[in-house]
């Protein structure tokens, strides 16, 4: 295993004076490959990594043919495929291609010269300057959650915690791609999302499934959802464009860019595969983030405790603004340790464009290249007590001890999440405001586990009462 200062800088190949290492991994039978095309992947996939990666080490090999995979877990490999050598491991592959339907060429799933595109115009959008801008958006749509839990806190009433997170981080998401609340379509896009998400983990669980053209209940569903998708965005987008004026959010932006190189802007579909890949994934994984912070600190009410403490010492009682941010600093450590317990994104897939060797390890051209946050985030040679909560393992001091690549709840390199920044300010912001008016405490009785489709949800919500501060 390298240690934890080493960098990996693998050449392209391997001089033959170098000899290759074997790969450990499971053994290959006609039986597990049988059962994969039928039932599909383990139903438990985090222990299925986990334990793969306790028996085999840092570096794993899958299967076989078309179905061959390499799994790598130490920060180093995973810096030598978001960084190093991005080029060699592009976003192109079976299990990213499930979800164009929902983001089509947008940031998230685009390779190439494409997404380099699209990466230069969606920028300025998440500059300093404008996150300020959307800060506003973001306690405006607190409040008016805040307002709608004031009765049910007075009746003693539960509510689905994590339900209310896709709500209000849907509705700050439209006001920052839209300048607008979009209200009466809020529940259905939030509906429209989830089926998406559960349609693409039953694909990915079971190879075999329908194809999506097959008017199966399953597959109408699905293309139900995405019409609802189509036609949230291409009305939006054509209210923007018949306005023709700037509103300061992202949809106009996108609609007045121009390439530096060919001056040509972007078309409808460009707009609405970006308007995708935001409503999909800027809402959801900020919403899945923050089910997991309510969950945490009822677990530990020592931290909620700071929390508040933190919270009042700085607001006062006041509506949190932007410049409040940089003061929320334990705040934003919750958060932080959140994404290493349960990062959304708890899994990553990239292609192999052509033979490469990582620390000597050959990796072929044609497999899939597969990284866990979920895994990395507990590997026990950079984290002590892994499955603990600490969150003051986020201090500046003890980030500067730890391998960059020992942490990445949103992705590294070139392809780092655009959104990080807004995301951590909406949860930091959204968090401030609840603390200030409530502890939620969990209806005893549950049996809440991650849930890993696309994201890694609550598998069964998180039921809450609200109790004044």
């Amino acid at each position: 295993m390298p240690s934890d200062a080493q960098t990996i800088e693998a050449p392209a190949q391997t001089r033959l004076s170098e000899p290759l290492k074997t790969i450990p991994g499971p053994p290959v039978r006609f039986r597990d490959l049988v059962s994969f095309l039928a039932f599909g992947s383990p139903r438990d996939l985090l222990s299925f990594y986990m334990d793969t990666a306790r028996q085999y080490g840092d570096i794993v090999h899958f299967g076989r043919g078309s179905y061959s995979s390499y799994f790598v877990v130490h920060p180093d490999y995973v810096k030598h495929v978001l960084q190093d050598k991005v080029r060699n491991y592009p976003k192109k592959n079976r299990f990213n291609d499930m979800l164009k339907p929902l983001t089509g060429e947008g940031l998230l799933t685009s390779d190439g010269e494409v997404w380099r595109r699209s990466r230069r115009l969606s920028q300025p959008a998440f500059h300093r300057q404008r996150l300020a801008g959307f800060a506003t958006n973001m306690t405006e749509a607190t409040q008016a959650m805040l307002a709608r839990w004031a009765p049910l806190a007075e009746r003693g009433q539960a509510l689905d915690v994590s339900r209310e997170m896709q709500r209000v981080t849907l509705s700050i998401v439209g006001r920052a791609l839209f300048s607008t609340d979009i209200g009466t379509d809020s529940d259905e896009m939030g509906r429209a999302v989830t089926r998406i998400f559960e349609h693409f983990n039953h694909r990915f669980r079971h190879p075999l499934s329908w194809p999506e053209s097959v008017p199966t209940p399953r597959n109408r569903r699905f293309h139900t959802a995405i019409a609802t998708i189509d036609s949230v965005s291409y009305r939006l987008i054509a209210e923007h464009r018949q306005a023709d004026t700037d509103s300061g959010d992202l949809l106009s932006m996108l609609i007045a860019a121009r390439d530096e190189e060919t001056g040509q802007g972007l078309n409808d579909r460009q707009i609405r595969d970006e308007v995708g890949t935001f409503l999909g994934a800027g809402h959801e994984t900020t919403a899945v983030t923050l089910a997991w912070v309510w969950y945490l600190l009822s677990k530990h009410p020592y931290v909620e405790r700071q929390v508040e403490a933190e919270v009042d010492a700085v607001l006062g009682g006041r509506t949190p603004t932007v410049e409040d941010i940089p003061r929320l600093s334990y705040t934003r450590m919750v958060i932080q340790e959140t994404l290493r317990l349960y990062p959304p994104a708890w899994g990553m897939s990239r292609g192999i464009a052509g033979d490469d060797t990582i620390d000597g390890y050959p990796i072929p051209a044609g497999a899939l290249m597969v990284l866990s946050p979920y895994v990395t985030h507990r590997h026990p040679a950079f984290w002590d007590n892994p499955e603990g909560f600490e969150p003051e393992r986020f201090t500046p001091e003890r980030v500067a001890e730890r391998p960059r690549y020992a942490y990445f709840p949103f992705g590294g390199g070139p392809r780092q999440c655009i959104g990080n920044e807004f995301a951590l300010m909406e949860a930091q912001l959204i968090i401030a405001m609840v603390v200030q008016r409530y502890r939620l405490q969990l209806v005893p009785g549950q049996h809440i586990e991650p849930d890993p489709i696309f994201t890694l949800r609550p598998s069964s919500g998180v039921q809450v009462t609200l109790h004044a501060r």
